[in-house]
């Protein structure tokens, strides 16, 4: 079961994302597993598959956004690199980006 202790031992910023949420925990665990659970990682990975670099950056975007929002501090890293990058519509090897976001979204997803 995901806890906040559990989110936090993995480098999530929980105090921050919590006062996010205006103090309320479980509104921030729901939040979490909304994020976990979104499907906008695979879209961005198919983006950049298919060198389609305005789709990916939409999709980095916004993911940039919601994992933010609940301060999952190493998932967000990869995901703010490709965003930028992606910004510029710099046309590199996304892989590296992609493994580690992948990476760091597995361990959250098995708590």
């Amino acid at each position: 079961m995901v806890t906040i202790d559990k989110l936090a031992e993995l480098g999530a910023n929980t105090e921050e994302g919590v006062a996010r949420c205006m103090g309320q925990e479980e509104f921030y665990m729901k939040l979490v597993g909304m994020v976990l659970a979104d499907d906008g990682y695979d879209s961005l990975k198919k983006a950049i598959e298919a060198h389609d670099l305005d789709e990916a950056f939409e999709r980095a975007h916004a993911l940039k956004g919601i994992v933010s929002n609940v301060s999952l501090t190493p998932l967000l890293r990869p995901i703010s690199e490709m965003t930028e990058r992606l910004r510029t519509r710099e046309d590199i090897d996304y892989s590296a980006f992609l493994a580690e976001m992948f990476e760091e979204l597995d361990r959250f997803r098995a708590l």
